[in-house]
């Protein structure tokens, strides 16, 4: 497949560093509002979080490149400018906002954007719901959140066998691009709705900040039962560059105790297709865990069930690399 990369921030250079990776994906042009050429090439080959990469790109005119691949690089602000003839489908990773009614008006090509929006035509999760794709009708597929990559498939784990009742999720997030340094003016978000939000204007590697989050709603746009109504959530935003968790604890229907809890657990991760859970047993920390592509990592030093209806859990995942992962297996699966 012939991919054009719409930004190479955080989660696209992610993208870009794991489809390299993949025989079947051939990243072949990014669009990126930076128009310095070289200092795209140089953001690529060296990461403060995962590394250098060895097979470094280099500038060649309007193009990067290496050893296995060939880049062109666009400056446009709007995406569909860029002549797609030869493009199979388009990734945005820019976290913009998407004028739905444009793109279905302006290209026949497949767009995947990288966050959750209810007006896609799907929302999907990695073992969730994938096979409900209909690739001859659905031109913007949403890959979803990193946060709800790693919670609903051990929620519809647990709602399969148990039935879930109610329950509270607190998310504990890296801190993010928006964030500031050092304390400074209120940040406001168009995607959250949130004109001026005061604590994320506070330091992020001074303070762990008390966030909303909205990693349910996006559940929600998958799975619509899990919502609001029955799961309450919250998020911390930590000063770790990468690697996040979710304490989950919830209440369900049907008798529940710890050594089924586990022995479900262990028997999805060794009958799934996908790296997506992974149950860790070992004394480990978040930096552990950077770098791995398995999102729904089960702590079972944490694993409890009390009076055999609530569960508690904590799930870790690297919220870059784990998600990009994602995307990329999801994108693998296009039928073109």
């Amino acid at each position: 497949m012939r991919i054009l990369l719409n930004g190479v921030g955080r989660i696209g250079k992610a993208i870009l560093r794991i489809a390299e990776s993949r025989a079947e994906i051939n990243i072949v042009a990014i669009n990126e509002l930076n128009t310095s050429i070289k200092n795209i090439a140089y953001s690529i080959n060296y990461d403060s979080t995962y590394g250098k990469i060895d097979d470094k790109y280099i500038v060649n005119e309007n193009s990067i490149t290496n050893s296995k691949n060939t880049i062109q690089i666009f400056n446009h602000k709007n995406l569909f400018d860029i002549d797609c003839d030869m493009i199979d489908i388009i990734i945005d990773a820019s976290g913009s906002t998407i004028d739905f009614e444009y793109i279905k008006k302006h290209t026949t090509k497949t767009l995947y954007i990288t966050h959750p929006n209810v007006q896609a035509d799907i929302n999907v999760i990695l073992g969730v719901n994938e096979e409900k794709i209909d690739y001859t009708k659905d031109k913007v597929i949403s890959t979803s959140s990193c946060n709800a990559t790693a919670l609903l498939p051990v929620l519809k784990i647990i709602d399969d066998k148990y039935e879930i009742d109610c329950g509270d999720i607190t998310t504990i997030h890296p801190l993010l691009n928006h964030q500031k340094t050092l304390d400074s003016a209120c940040i406001g978000s168009q995607d959250r709705d949130i004109e001026c939000n005061f604590e994320f204007g506070r330091s992020s590697t001074q303070n762990m900040i008390p966030s909303k989050t909205t990693t349910i709603d996006a559940c929600s746009y998958v799975m619509p039962f899990i919502n609001h109504d029955i799961i309450s959530s919250s998020s911390i935003r930590v000063p770790t560059p990468t690697v996040g968790a979710i304490t989950v604890s919830l209440n369900v229907k049907n008798s529940c105790c710890k050594e089924d809890l586990i022995h479900l657990l262990n028997s999805y991760q060794e009958n799934q297709k996908y790296k997506i859970v992974y149950n860790n047993t070992c004394p480990l920390v978040s930096s552990d865990f950077q770098g791995e592509e398995y999102t729904s990592i089960i702590d079972h030093r944490f694993i409890d069930v009390k009076k055999n209806k609530m569960i508690k859990l904590v799930i870790w995942y690297d919220n870059e690399w784990g998600y990009a992962s994602k995307v990329i297996d999801i994108i693998s699966n296009h039928q073109i």
